[in-house]
């Protein structure tokens, strides 16, 4: 699920940061109800110095125990050495870009037009793009988590591998409440996404907004709120209007492909733009033989993926896709998102 990887992304900004926790879990070291709750006192005393208020400190805090459940799951996800080959993307595609989430989107787009055209003109983004994302999360809202988001954020700091991550979330999710946000409505997933976009409390208190206007950015309820806050962040992440995210394109036979290698290396999701190649105008694509399928400017800079290889559907991807992947960063969820989005607007 998509959570699971912006979860990932989180924690692999915060190793790059420097900012990991000590690599010694509490788990190991016997963990306790009654030191859970001397870790609260603890983080209620760093919210309280950045200036949570004494009464949201306490209606997230009181009652909480520790949730063993979601320690399982998190220590559940991929973390070992990567393998030198990347699984097939294709079936994939096939589940997340298929005929259901493809005519939910349109029957989702047909509902809600007038929000879909505000949320364009007003932030720049596509609608199709905001509801492929909203498909591709939650199915349209139809799962969200029912886990309780102070208990779930909280464990997982005091169970130490991820502090510095998920306790900047408790403390965010401390912040929502302080700002309005009913302490009935926080549940979602077991790593603390919630509502329709799946957004962390830190993700929330930047990018949300209030799409309908009633003065709440209610991300479990209100389309309005959702579709404008996804197209927020996509606004604030850089998104370039009017430039696709990418297309197909044909490779001819005789192509060299280790002409076009990229020698960068990204600071973040390092493996993911690996598979890039370099970027060049698709002026100079079309020069070396490589056919877009769709329309897209003979100006605008594109790097080459074969995701699945030699011989298999290609694409020229621009610095919108790198947007969707700080949404989160996996080809496989940008790639389905992108495609998605183009299946949902025909």
């Amino acid at each position: 699920m998509a959570f699971k990887s912006q979860i990932r992304k989180f924690a692999a900004s915060v190793l790059l940061l420097g900012l990991a926790a000590s690599p010694t879990p509490l788990m190991a070291q016997g963990q306790t109800e009654s030191g859970f709750q001397g870790y609260l006192q603890l983080v209620s005393a760093k919210a309280r110095a950045e200036g949570v208020s004494e009464a949201a400190i306490r209606r997230v805090t009181q009652g909480l125990t520790m949730n063993p459940r979601v320690v399982e799951l998190d220590r559940a996800q991929p973390g070992g050495p990567p393998s030198a080959a990347s699984p097939p993307i294709a079936p994939y595609l096939r589940r997340h870009v298929d005929a259901a989430r493809i005519n939910r989107g349109r029957a989702m787009r047909d509902q809600n037009v007038s929000i879909v055209s505000r949320v364009e003109r007003q932030y720049g983004v596509p609608g199709k793009i905001v509801l492929a994302i909203w498909g591709h999360e939650t199915n349209y809202g139809s799962y969200m988590g029912d886990f309780d988001l102070a208990r779930s954020l909280a464990t997982l700091a005091y169970e130490g591998r991820r502090r510095a991550l998920f306790e900047r979330e408790f403390i965010s999710l401390m912040k929502m409440v302080d700002r309005g946000v009913s302490r009935e409505k926080l549940y979602g997933s077991w790593a603390g996404a919630f509502g329709h976009p799946q957004f962390l409390p830190s993700v929330y208190l930047r990018v949300a907004v209030d799409g309908d206007g009633n003065g709440d950015r209610d991300l479990w309820n209100s389309r309005a709120d959702t579709l404008a806050s996804i197209a927020n962040y996509f606004r604030d992440a850089g998104w370039h209007t009017g430039e696709p995210w990418g297309v197909r394109a044909s490779i001819p036979a005789s192509f060299n492909r280790g002409s076009v290698g990229s020698r960068v290396n990204s600071p973040t999701c390092s493996r993911v733009h690996a598979r890039h190649s370099v970027w060049k105008p698709v002026s100079e694509w079309r020069q070396l033989g490589i056919a877009p399928l769709a329309s897209i400017p003979d100006k605008t800079m594109a790097t080459l993926f074969e995701p699945d290889g030699p011989g298999t559907p290609a694409y020229l991807l621009t610095g919108n896709y790198r947007v969707i992947l700080q949404y989160n960063c996996s080809n496989f969820y940008a790639l389905s998102v992108g495609l998605l989005a183009d299946e949902i607007a025909r």
